[in-house]
């Protein structure tokens, strides 16, 4: 438990100010535009279309956080943060930060949020597709290393048929895949992130064992005759109510015996561990109507009123990698 002081607390308060100060560097594009070159502030500012005093500020800013390299009177982004922050580089995490900074509005409206208890649900929160395409590449970059320490913990040695739900661009299914020759994959996701799927996975090998099936799993029915489905990172944006519903759909998918896997933030029974999950529970307050972190009990009773039996706990965690099972045994 963290020991507060006053000094602590006043650092908290001001702890959003490094973080905007990054938000917005990445939003105007100052990491691509210093990647590998040398610029002067007026030159920055030039190029970006900002004012010199607003541009110079943040430029200073930027280099006081280690973000930036100055030399007299000249910028530059270093290698290892450009490779993270480029719009182009294989490695960045640049679109995760834009949906970050597409946050700040949401999370500037808690104290009124909490007060009436729920968010409207927003729309997507891409409107340009080249946009959502790169915060999905983003996400599988982000995402690798977790999907194969998922895919061991699984324990699915025997699992012919799985089904992916929601798997934006394969991230999960390629990694079961990988961990387990004998499998083929079903992934289920909205018809145009199927389409970067498709573009992602030609280059994997793994096309010859995957089907990509695009719908939405609020409103359409789930493809069969699977014996594994996985629910990645999805039960956190419904109400309990919408994940019975959800359950029941891929309790429908399974064939008898067919097991079920979530993997989210599962929080202890007072629901304040993880700590990211609490955290990441606000983050559902304010951007969905419904949404939470929920408790291992939580989960097994929605999978009960669903038709599921002997859920059990496969995996806790700090992140968002608890794992839980249950089996549609009929």
């Amino acid at each position: 438990m963290r020991v507060w002081n006053a000094e602590s607390l006043l650092g908290l308060s001001r702890g959003f100010m490094e973080a905007r100060v990054l938000l917005s560097g990445a939003e105007l594009g100052v990491f691509g535009l210093l990647a590998g070159v040398w610029r002067t502030s007026d030159e920055v500012c030039a190029s970006l279309g900002i004012s010199r005093r607003g541009g110079g500020i943040l430029l200073d800013a930027l280099t006081a956080m280690g973000l930036l390299t100055k030399e007299g009177q000249t910028y530059s982004c270093p290698e290892g943060i450009a490779q993270l922050l480029s719009p182009n580089a294989a490695g960045s995490v640049l679109p995760m930060v834009k949906h970050a900074a597409t946050l700040w509005p949401r999370w500037s409206e808690l104290t009124p949020i909490v007060q009436k208890g729920m968010a409207e649900r927003p729309g997507g929160v891409f409107e340009d597709p080249a946009e959502l395409e790169a915060f999905i590449g983003a996400m599988h970059v982000v995402g690798v290393d977790a999907a194969r320490s998922i895919a061991e913990a699984a324990g699915a040695s025997q699992a012919q048929n799985m089904l992916d739900v929601g798997g934006a661009t394969g991230t999960y299914s390629e990694a079961f895949l990988a961990r387990y020759e004998g499998m083929r994959a079903t992934l289920f996701d909205r018809p145009e992130v199927i389409a970067m799927a498709l573009k992602r996975l030609e280059a994997t090998g793994l096309l010859s064992r995957i089907s990509l099936v695009g719908g939405d799993f609020y409103t359409d029915a789930l493809p069969g005759g699977h014996d594994l489905a996985l629910l990645s990172a999805i039960i956190h944006q419904n109400s309990p109510e919408q994940n019975v519903g959800l359950y029941r759909k891929v309790y429908d998918a399974l064939i008898p015996g067919g097991r079920i896997l979530i993997r989210d933030h599962v929080m202890n029974a007072d629901r304040t561990e993880p700590a990211s999950g609490a955290m990441f529970a606000v983050n559902m307050l304010v951007a969905t109507s419904g949404g939470n972190c929920y408790t291992f009990d939580e989960i097994r009773e929605t999978l009960r009123e669903a038709g599921f039996e002997d859920a059990c706990l496969l995996q806790s965690g700090d992140r968002m990698n608890g794992l839980v099972e249950a089996f549609r045994r009929s």
